[in-house]
């Protein structure tokens, strides 16, 4: 998993409350159990005409956010199934942090577990970082993980808050694999001893 320490583009406005995994990545797509591939059909059915034509007017389909790197959406962001191909979709079009007032569980768990940093908020900052990226190519924002700060187009901060052991593992670049290694010496040892103690488990 990539670190994520600093990330700095253009954040991409979506302001709408209860966006739910099968808006994210709609259902069809869900037979692969690759990561890779499915940022070009991220809000499919929102940014695609039943032909296959772009909706001129989806946020993502406008030049200034095609390398959005950021998402500021409404309350209850990523609601719906459990699936973890929606940060997978989000992390492959490029997206790496998500800003709402309020994610559903399971989608918060995935994104850190995935590199992306889900960042909550009150509504009222919320809706300035809004405003802030409806300046098109012009909504470039700041976010510094281990200060725990979104710098805006302006220059103004806001604070936000993050668990320690998750910003750890984005600092860091470990998801559940990553930390299981760097237990590896341990496990060895373990499994060293056990082939000592009970060899016959080991036929």
């Amino acid at each position: 998993m990539d670190k994520f320490t600093v990330l700095t583009g253009v954040a991409a406005p979506l302001p709408m409350i209860n966006v739910d995994t099968d808006m994210i990545i709609p259902k069809q797509f869900l037979k692969t159990i690759k990561r890779t591939g499915l940022g070009k059909h991220l809000f499919d059915e929102m940014r695609y005409t039943p032909d296959g034509g772009e909706v001129e007017g989806f946020v993502l389909n406008k030049p200034a956010y095609r390398n959005a790197r950021i998402l500021v959406s409404g309350d209850n962001f990523g609601c719906g199934s459990s699936r973890e191909h929606a940060p997978w979709a989000l992390l492959d079009f490029g997206i790496r942090c998500v800003i709402a007032p309020s994610f559903a569980d399971i989608f918060y768990n995935n994104c850190f577990k995935n590199g992306i940093l889900p960042i909550k908020l009150p509504k009222e900052q919320v809706d300035l970082l809004l405003d802030d990226a409806g300046r098109g190519s012009n909504a470039v924002i700041t976010v510094d993980l281990e200060k725990q700060e979104i710098t805006g187009p302006d220059g103004g901060t806001i604070r936000f808050d993050v668990d320690p052991f998750r910003k750890h593992c984005l600092l860091n670049g470990l998801d559940d694999i990553g930390l299981t290694l760097q237990q590896v010496s341990a496990i060895d040892s373990f499994e060293a001893g056990r082939r000592t103690q009970q060899p016959w488990l080991a036929l």
